[in-house]
């Protein structure tokens, strides 16, 4: 057993379901003894789409079946242009879980994963996932994010009591797929800075254990972009170890913080507005990765500040009211129900003219520290654009068709989106995030030539 397999097995041990994770070429044929190891069961019935079931659902399904394992029929759902990860499919999936009396396999990737995760919890059964693309970091987390009501939500549920994750199958899946995860991956870089400054500043203490599941082998796993993009089994192996770890981290913190920073509210922003791109709606690692690259970008621009001639009674005593808050927040979103998330979001993070002040004392006197930590964790932001050029992904805004305008303006709208103190919320108390942009959009700044050098 290696250093990272004993880190992976440390990390199992502390998640909240998932109690086996295998990941090597060739262990869809291990699934049957991981499922008499950690899924008992009278019957199985794997679920997977048309896509999913040629390239390993009826492998898996023939794995069981030889094994002496009971089978029901198998569930392949059809939707063109593809299967949706909707609250309805995954309520329809559950009744058929619950007549065939069996323990659901999810055969697929983020959406095959959500719809069967969900329908698990409704239909009170555990399951097991197989993941074919290393395109996720959710594979191993709770919660299935669905649409319902016409929007995205994330609905409860547990995550998967085992995860069998074959380098071959995976290996096989559009290499696009890949580049999603890279982003989905890189991102973590900026939610382990942001976690550490809200620590920091006393707004959320960092939680040892799940921290360093993500950031210890972090740089390891993103090490080979262009072998991802190529389909080598130690790249691949990498970034899957490194998604499933996020996904357990978040289940031994309780929430998706040591996995989801100000990166994911670019990409949450960006999901709200249903961003497609030819037709196609964008991936959640792509807008991850952008998002990741935008935050890098702002952390540069914040290690070139003077820190330590901040005043925090003055910069606090403009903190704005909750009255401007809601003035901000109506100007920036004018679908309603995006406005009246924003509010509900910003609102429960609004502080107190106090509060804001302390927090400023904290950065004025912490900042040295934090400078290094910065310096130490965080490569630029143009090496990260370099990263997810090589593993085939976007790496500007403009790659995912956002305009130049509107990624400037996203800066200030993807605070207000989630409640999380990040490091957009630094710049806000600073007073500094308008400035930050401007200076980067400018001639000479990260972003006026997309992030390229002339």
């Amino acid at each position: 057993m290696n250093g990272l397999d004993a880190e992976l097995s440390r990390a199992v041990a502390a998640a909240s379901t998932t109690r086996d994770v295998t990941i090597a070429s060739g262990s869809l044929g291990l699934l049957p003894a991981v499922l008499r190891r950690t899924a008992r069961a009278a019957r199985y019935v794997v679920v997977a789409d048309d896509n999913t079931w040629g390239v390993a659902g009826r492998q898996a399904s023939r794995a069981i079946e030889s094994a002496g394992l009971g089978l029901a029929d198998a569930v392949v759902l059809s939707e063109k242009p593809r299967v949706k990860a909707t609250a309805e499919t995954a309520r329809q999936l559950a009744e058929r879980i619950g007549a065939a009396n069996a323990l659901p396999v999810a055969v697929g990737s983020g959406v095959i994963n959500d719809l069967v995760k969900y329908a698990a919890e409704l239909a009170g059964r555990a399951y097991v996932c197989v993941p074919t693309a290393a395109s996720m970091d959710g594979y191993a987390a709770s919660g299935a994010a669905l649409r319902e009501g016409g929007f995205k939500r994330t609905l409860a549920c547990a995550a998967p009591v085992a995860v069998v994750a074959d380098l071959d199958v995976i290996a096989s899946a559009p290499a696009a797929m890949g580049a999603w995860g890279y982003g989905d991956l890189v991102g973590k870089l900026v939610a382990g800075v942001d976690w550490i400054m809200a620590d920091a500043l006393g707004e959320e203490a960092l939680d040892p254990g799940p921290f360093a599941m993500v950031q210890d082998n972090l740089s390891a796993w993103l090490r080979h972009p262009a072998g991802v993009r190529e389909r080598d089994r130690n790249a691949l192996d990498g970034l899957m170890r490194g998604l499933l770890m996020a996904g357990l981290a978040m289940q031994a913190h309780g929430n998706s913080r040591p996995a989801s920073g100000s990166d994911h509210q670019f990409a949450h922003l960006w999901e709200m507005e249903e961003l497609s791109l030819d037709g196609q709606p964008v991936s959640h690692g792509a807008c991850v990765g952008v998002g990741c690259v935008s935050m890098v970008a702002v952390y540069e621009w914040l290690l070139h500040q003077d820190l330590g001639a901040i005043d925090p009674a003055r910069l606090a005593s403009r903190a704005p009211s909750r009255a401007a808050l809601k003035a901000e927040i109506a100007a920036s979103f004018p679908l309603a129900f995006m406005a009246a998330n924003a509010e509900t979001e910003t609102l429960a993070k609004a502080s107190s003219p106090p509060r804001v002040q302390r927090r400023l004392g904290a950065l004025r006197e912490n900042w040295r520290s934090l400078e290094r930590t910065l310096h130490e964790r965080l490569p630029q932001a143009s090496t990260v654009r370099q990263w997810l050029d090589a593993v085939g992904g976007p790496s500007t805004a403009a790659a995912l068709g956002v305009g130049r305008d509107k990624h400037a303006r996203d800066h200030a709208r993807a605070r207000m989106i989630r409640r999380r103190f990040t490091g957009l919320d630094v710049l806000h108390d600073l007073r500094w995030l308008d400035r930050a942009v401007c200076e980067l959009f400018a001639p000479g700044g990260f972003w006026f030539n997309d992030g390229r050098k002339t």
